[in-house]
């Protein structure tokens, strides 16, 4: 097996502690050289703003690609293109571009009077532009207001049609779970990059609950081997050896490329990154 391009997703700081625990993390994790790093929207785009400081400030101190999240919550048409244009202007041309998820209190997503409808159409608005490499969410665990895994392919599909260069998945437990979306979605026609989304288990009570909202489905043995190990204290083993594992698994297959969701704490990554081969290539004192 080769080593793997790997890629990270961090979210935007809403404090000054918060925004030295970013920092701290990209001094962890940028030199690994991932292929990009990728900066998140809160629900309701809470974040807006300070993601797009964050994706600035990144893209010129930290000498890695960067990827900025847009969603069409909230806003017009206009400000939304408005947002990814004053990216473009920035140097910026990579957007991962989401539905979004609906402010909180709201139970399902509203589309402004004046704004996208959906992430088709806001792939398809941005592809139209020419300046962006666009990457689209996908589910190998049915998204929650989704019929079926098959809609979910489906989905992608058109999202790909509009404009979209690749995918990235939702976070799933076991690599038989990728490989079906990824057969389901070959089977579709789809031949865009497929990139499985991994998240590292930091807090398991935290991600089970993630997890829950997000339509991920959690095998029996995961739930008790977390059980056992929280008992035991050892949660932080468990879940380095479970996520190279998988990783391990994935790479197996055929998987060339690996999606981390950090949740802004590097270290549990960073090992999971060491067990698979990914290990320092760039000095920490180049991308200060």
């Amino acid at each position: 097996m080769t080593t793997p391009r790997v890629s990270f997703e961090f979210f935007p700081p809403k404090s000054l502690e918060a925004s030295f625990k970013l920092w701290e993390t990209l001094g962890v994790l940028a030199p690994l050289a991932p292929e990009f790093v990728s900066v998140t929207y809160g629900a309701g785009g809470t974040t807006r703003a300070l993601t797009h400081d964050a994706v600035k400030t990144i893209h010129k101190h930290y000498g890695v690609p960067v990827a900025a999240h847009l969603t069409c919550v909230d806003a017009t048409r206009s400000e939304t293109l408005e947002i990814a244009e004053s990216y473009a202007e920035a140097g910026v041309t990579q957007i991962v571009a989401l539905r979004g998820d609906p402010p909180k209190g709201e139970g399902s997503f509203t589309a402004h009077p004046e704004g996208f409808a959906s992430s088709i159409e806001l792939v398809e608005a941005l592809a139209k532009t020419g300046k962006f490499t666009l990457r689209v969410g996908a589910y190998p665990d049915p998204h929650p207001e989704a019929e079926n895994l098959q809609a979910c392919v489906e989905y992608l599909k058109r999202k790909i049609d509009a404009g979209a260069d690749e995918a990235i998945t939702q976070f799933f437990f076991e690599a038989d779970t990728y490989f079906r979306f990824r057969d389901a979605c070959a089977s579709a026609g789809i031949t865009a990059r497929i990139i499985p989304g991994i998240l590292p288990v930091n807090n398991w009570t935290r991600v089970r609950r993630f997890a829950e909202a997000t339509g991920a489905v959690i095998p029996g043995w995961v739930d008790e081997a977390y059980d056992k190990a929280i008992r035991d204290g050892r949660e932080a083993l468990l879940s380095t050896a479970m996520c190279a594992e998988l990783c391990t698994e994935l790479m197996a297959g055929g998987v060339e490329d690996l999606h981390f969701y950090t949740l802004n704490t590097p270290d549990l990554t960073r090992d999971v990154c060491a067990a698979i081969g990914v290990t320092p290539r760039v000095d920490l004192s180049e991308v200060a």
